[in-house]
């Protein structure tokens, strides 16, 4: 499927971005090969689009894009230089489109499936990757864990930036290896026009609960970022796991059609439970007119509707379903993703990036069920995050039988601070320990687990570093798990 890269100009550019948002072009035509929203990243024939931040303004910068090969700028006021550049209101709805036009519209080139919901979106698209070449395809993912994506980087945001995104699906596209792209839409992206420019085959939905609450405001503001994505403009259709008040009623407000999928009556897709083990979870899957008994290496109910959710869109895009099947049974756990790490102990010790009221609550309540002792959950909440929610994530850690409190990234708030603002959610502090060094963390709670037991350690998952104010520090807690858990076995 590789292509030769597009030759556009400026008054192309210009003409796809009119299109959506209003836009004027001053000065000549002239070729352009690249967009950038970052004076620092800029390559000569490039477009520099300047953006206001919450920090600096990019029209600050343009000298900066210039020196480094800028040939062109998109502004919202306009400028002395002696440049081509296009004006319009808003430069960060329009760098999408500008970018895409400059980039050959490379979504049209990959079969596209966007995944939005506060949990499971990751989980979501690698089972969609790992089920993809039972029909010969091959699937990218771009996210929070992003796989497939041959020498690219990944980005640090779970949607990268539009100008980022265009071009890693062109890079895409021009290998010819990738046939599609599973990419999971944050609520961010939405309101900052991050997939503008971008056309999905298939959308789908997971779940909503409360989260990012610091950027929305409230859970009416959060829902209907997400609601955006099913629109005309981006997909055909949608795809959505009915196992909330929000799901519900984003099937019943979607613009355009979906499928239901869920375990209760009413669906067009539907779920039933059959067994949940600390090896994974099995169950059975009415699509069309055929029912198919699946399993997963991935534990717990949660899983399960990640599991249905992506064979419906398989199912969508025209996938073989049995070759799906046999794909999600061998395919392995997700980094940071409920991940178990195995001892000799006799315990469970699983690190998983539940980081929301919802998903720890979730997470201690699909472990109960599956083992026979006492659950030990050790966490606590980022700093320069949703504040409201923190009360809520202590109480939901306290669900556990011990419950530890300790440090996530804190970033560049006071880490006592935020362990006080979790602690605030828990009336019975009798099973609590606070401890904020996160190895001593996860030493105690290892330390304190019998046979039988699970230790559950939430909130970071498949991160690799700890972020303070001036510093990220090494720290992956499945590494610091395994250490702790040798220097547990050369102490018995």
């Amino acid at each position: 499927m590789g292509s030769s890269p597009p030759s556009v100009t400026l008054a192309d550019a210009a003409a796809a971005a009119a299109v959506h948002v209003s836009v004027s072009r001053h000065g000549p035509d002239v070729a352009v090969s690249d967009v950038h929203m970052d004076s620092r990243a800029v390559t000569p024939g490039s477009i520099y689009v300047a953006i206001r931040g919450a920090r600096a303004d990019g029209h600050d910068f343009i000298g900066a894009a210039l020196e480094r090969g800028a040939v062109a700028l998109v502004v919202d006021r306009p400028v002395d230089y002696d440049m081509p550049y296009l004006l319009t209101q808003d430069t960060r709805a329009a760098l999408g489109w500008v970018a895409a036009a400059v980039h050959g519209w490379p979504a049209d080139l990959l079969d596209l499936i966007g995944i939005t919901g506060t949990n499971g979106k990751t989980t979501v698209a690698h089972m969609l990757a790992a089920m993809a070449g039972a029909s010969g395809r091959e699937m990218a993912v771009i996210g929070t864990v992003s796989a497939n994506l041959d020498d690219l980087d990944g980005s640090p945001r779970t949607t990268p930036e539009a100008s980022d995104l265009q071009r890693m699906l062109r890079h895409l596209a021009e290998r010819g290896r990738i046939t599609d792209v599973a990419i999971e839409v944050s609520s961010h992206a939405m309101e900052m026009g991050r997939i503008n420019g971008t056309r999905f085959g298939t959308v789908a939905f997971t779940n909503l609960s409360q989260d990012h609450l610091d950027y929305h405001e409230t859970m009416e503001q959060y829902f209907a970022a997400k609601a955006k994505l099913f629109q005309e403009h981006w997909a055909p259709h949608g795809v959505i796991w009915t196992g909330d008040e929000w799901s519900e009623r984003l099937a019943s407000e979607s613009a355009i059609p979906v499928v239901r999928v869920g375990a209760g009556s009413g669906n067009d897709v539907s779920v039933t439970y059959r067994e949940d083990t600390p090896t994974g979870s099995s169950f059975d899957i009415s699509i069309g007119d055929r029912t198919r008994s699946v399993r997963t290496a991935l534990a717990g109910r949660f899983n399960v509707a990640n599991a249905a959710v992506a064979l419906t869109c398989a199912h969508l895009h025209g996938w073989d379903m049995d070759g799906c099947v046999e794909r999600l049974a061998a395919m392995q756990p997700i980094p940071g993703r409920y991940n178990t790490i195995a001892n000799e102990f006799g315990f469970w010790v699983v690190v998983d990036y539940a980081h929301s009221p919802d998903s720890m609550e979730a997470t201690i309540a699909e472990t109960r069920k599956l083992v026979s002792g006492k659950i030990i959950a050790i966490g606590g909440a980022g700093g320069d995050r949703d504040q409201e929610k923190r009360p809520l994530m202590g109480a939901a850690l306290a669900l556990a039988d011990t419950t530890i409190i300790t440090t996530d990234n804190p970033r560049s708030e006071d880490p006592h601070l935020i362990e006080q603002q979790v602690l605030a959610g828990i009336a019975e502090r009798s099973n609590v320990v606070v401890e904020p060094d996160r190895r001593l963390a996860i030493r105690d709670g290892l330390s304190a687990a019998k046979p039988g037991d699970a230790v559950l350690i939430l909130g970071k998952g498949h991160e690799t570093g700890q972020e303070f104010a001036d510093v990220t520090l090494p720290f992956d807690d499945a590494t610091v798990a395994t250490e702790e858990l040798r220097r547990l076995g050369n102490q018995r």
